[in-house]
């Protein structure tokens, strides 16, 4: 077991850290400290914060490790279009090797744009750029495209370069864990920083913890609904639930959590062994590699880094965030007023 999975099981086994975490206590006083020190210089206008000309929502998580946040961004981005807005999508490109800032055509080598970018350049349809500056890709997404009207920031709610007029929080079914800080804890920020965000989004329940941190900001639910099977390489062939009872099942997962996905497939009445890999796994052909008369079945955000690494029968599933309209209509009101979070 990696030390990021041991992280994983101890942070979320228990409401308190178990013992053996207290061995990590000078890394934890340490981040503590580095973080409030970048936080305050932002506040202080020591360290520069950069205000777009177009409003900013900022979609990211509190907690370290995948939570939902890429299905509720292409949600975000389909209700604004239906609301007459144009977003375009500003992101990190985590686990590419772009070092620049870059636009993600959906032609994009995965190497070098990251998993969930090109994953939201070919379902969004809208305007997406990488950087490790999310201002920075901002200012030259706006540049490209003139028609973009808004912004989403995938991830980056501790990017404090980036003004945001919004922010959108996601927690999954694990809530916070043990409540406590990297990395003793998965909290990146203390859960009192919930009190000042716009709205918290539970995917798969919410948590009693995060709600009681935070009583005052709105919540909406979240759903990941499961859409139809599709081809490895090629998404216009699709296969039934019936079909796939009969096959010998392979399930691979490398994402923030796999148990989340195997969870959907077993919903679904399929039985196949399961394999969970660290998120953002970089993918070879031994990984997919389970026999000749074995099939395959991964996550989109899998499927982008999976192409072309094996000759068996491949089958991706997508999700589809399935959210109240109010969410929408609540950050539509909120950054119509600019104002600034």
């Amino acid at each position: 077991m990696t030390l990021a999975a041991w992280l994983q099981l101890e942070w979320y086994a228990q409401r308190r850290p178990s013992p053996a975490l207290w061995l990590l206590l000078p890394l934890h006083i340490l981040f503590v400290l580095i973080s409030a020190c970048r936080r305050l210089a932002y506040r202080c206008g020591i360290l520069p914060t950069i205000r777009l000309p177009v409003p900013v929502i900022v979609v990211g998580n509190l907690v370290a490790g995948g939570v939902g946040k890429t299905p509720l961004v292409l949600w975000l981005v389909k209700e604004l279009q239906r609301r007459g807005r144009r977003p375009g999508i500003v992101s990190r490109g985590y686990g590419g090797t772009a070092k620049s800032i870059r636009p993600v055509p959906s032609d994009s080598p995965v190497a070098e744009v990251g998993d969930e970018p090109l994953m939201l350049a070919r379902r969004s349809g809208v305007p997406v750029w990488i950087g490790a500056d999310r201002a920075a890709a901002g200012q030259a997404l706006l540049a490209t495209h003139a028609e973009v009207d808004i912004l989403i920031a995938d991830d980056g709610l501790q990017h404090y370069r980036l003004a945001r007029d919004a922010e959108v929080v996601v927690f999954d079914g694990r809530g916070a864990g043990n409540g406590w800080r990297l990395p003793i804890g998965p909290l990146r920020e203390p859960l009192c920083r919930l009190r000042q965000v716009t709205a918290l989004v539970f995917n798969d329940g919410a948590s009693e913890r995060v709600q009681a941190a935070a009583p005052a900001v709105p919540q909406f639910d979240m759903n990941l609904l499961p859409g139809s099977f599709c081809r490895l390489g090629d998404p216009s062939c699709s296969c039934s639930v019936e079909a796939m009872k009969c096959k010998k099942l392979h399930a691979l997962a490398g994402i923030g959590a796999p148990s989340r996905f195997f969870g959907t497939l077993k919903s679904l009445g399929l039985q196949f062994a399961e394999h969970p890999f660290p998120d953002h796994h970089v993918f070879t052909a031994s990984d997919l590699d389970f026999g000749s008369e074995s099939v395959l079945l991964m996550t989109e955000k899998d499927a982008v880094k999976c192409t072309g690494l094996t000759s068996c029968e491949a089958w991706v599933l997508p999700v589809i965030a399935q959210l109240p309209p109010q969410l929408a209509d609540f950050l539509v009101e909120k950054i119509d007023g600019r104002q600034i979070a």
